[in-house]
């Protein structure tokens, strides 16, 4: 595929950082602003990038991709790389970013500023070039014209040798995938994807899922229908990477209508491993799958649980708030309950036996963290510096709720952000790496009690 223009990245995707500032307070359509650093990493006191520092390595990043949408033509003026047309077979590539529009930053001076609790200017990411690889060849259906040159194996085998060349100069093997929303463009997701990706100091694959929606508020009720069509070209990447990579675990994180897809994936799963041993199962590798924001009708999601959905997972957390207002415009529109507002009034009465029991269904109200309100509370995940802290821990570190500095609720199967839950977080840090130090305990930022 053609590049919008090819700058030779020095330190890949979220390190070629960062001296120039965008002017204006919103970025361009195919652009992001760098997310505030993750509480957790306060003033460098513990630092994602200690053990991996991927240049000095020879391994200037690149994000992967994956994505459903239909390419874009030569001569097409709207988009540069993929339409939000479906395009119904896989395709898989890569991609480098940069942050800013000076290309000699060093990796020092990448790291210090991404980590900078306070910082005085936006950053602006964008993509620099895209290369697709090609088709994977197991997702092309029998009715789909594709010419024969295009069903070659090669373009998955360079797909996933790209992932065990990251997984073999990694610490660990992990690998990340990140499901968007609806209202973006292709190249959305995998900045998004490399920000995250950076915010983990590169550890393990990130992967960014591209699923055809269209960048349009009006397109909302259409983009249902796409978020499920691609659910099965999500499971299929999920199968082709555990079995054929060095991978020892897979994390998915899905957001807003994304959850749909990782949703109807991990039920599909469920039904294929109702009778498989368990043996079976972890082949598959899935470890935590993460719904953030999740547009969703709790009763099919409850529909997904009796399939099977938590059969194959280690953990499923879902993160929810009290204030999303794009889930409450979503709960007007179709008269239900989404998945990702806090179940704080649920029905008394309810049975929640089957929640207490499977602790490693973890539901996580977010209403209370720090600056959860942003962007109407439903882009948090990204500008609450406790949320992307606790996000970011979990994939790293594998901890559980009660480890990673959040209480539960005396009354519900849910967990929250109590006002010293940084203090507690790294706390808890410093017993599983012992080179990061443990604070000294500091007043909590809100009032209340500390549970």
């Amino acid at each position: 595929m053609a590049s919008r223009r090819y700058i030779p990245p020095t330190i890949g995707a979220l390190a070629a950082l960062m001296l120039a500032a965008c002017a204006g307070n919103k970025p361009a359509p195919d652009q992001i602003f760098l997310m505030p650093a993750p509480d957790v990493y306060e003033e460098g006191e513990i630092d994602p990038f200690i053990d991996n520092d991927p240049i000095s390595r020879g391994l200037p990043p690149g994000i992967l991709y994956a994505t459903d949408r239909a390419p874009a033509a030569p001569d097409d003026r709207k988009y540069e790389n993929y339409t939000h047309e479906r395009g119904f077979v896989l395709r898989v590539g890569r991609a480098d970013t940069r942050l800013g529009h000076d290309d000699t930053i060093t990796w020092e001076e990448a790291r210090r500023i991404s980590l900078l609790k306070n910082r005085t200017s936006d950053y602006p990411l964008e993509v620099v070039n895209v290369e697709e690889f090609g088709i994977i060849a197991e997702t092309i259906r029998p009715f789909d014209n594709v010419p024969d040159a295009e069903r070659s194996d090669a373009p998955k085998q360079r797909f996933l040798e790209e992932i065990d060349r990251r997984l073999g100069t990694s610490p660990n093997k992990d690998v990340y995938i990140y499901v968007h929303g609806y209202k973006v463009n292709f190249e959305n997701p995998l900045l998004v994807a490399a920000e995250l990706w950076h915010f983990l100091g590169y550890q393990g694959a990130f992967i960014a899922y591209s699923w055809p929606t269209k960048f349009s508020m009006f397109a909302y009720l259409g983009d249902l229908d796409n978020a499920i069509n691609s659910a099965r070209n999500l499971r299929a990447l999920v199968v082709q990477i555990a079995l054929g990579t060095d991978v020892e675990r897979i994390h998915v994180i899905g957001y807003s209508m994304g959850t749909r897809l990782v949703a109807r994936m991990l039920a599909d799963l469920g039904i294929y491993a109702s009778n498989r041993s368990e043996d079976e199962i972890r082949m598959l590798k899935l470890e935590n799958v993460i719904l953030i924001g999740s547009d969703m009708d709790r009763a099919v999601f409850g529909g997904y649980l009796l399939d099977g959905a938590l059969r194959v997972p280690r953990a499923l957390t879902v993160y929810q708030s009290a204030i999303d207002g794009a889930l409450g415009m979503s709960q007007k529109l179709f008269s239900r309950e989404r998945v990702g507002q806090f179940m704080g009034d649920i029905d008394p009465d309810a049975n929640l036996d089957y929640f207490y029991e499977h602790p490693e269904f973890r539901f996580i109200n977010v209403t209370e963290a720090d600056a959860g309100e942003v962007r109407g509370g439903h882009g948090y995940f990204r500008k609450s510096p406790w949320v992307s802290s606790d996000m970011l821990m979990t994939l790293l570190y594998n901890l559980p709720p009660e480890e990673r500095g959040l209480v539960r609720y005396d009354n519900l199967p849910a967990w929250h952000f109590p006002p010293d839950y940084v203090d507690r977080l790294r706390r808890s840090l410093a017993e599983a790496n012992p080179k990061f130090e443990a604070p000294p305990t500091r007043k909590p930022r809100s009032a209340g009690d500390v549970l």
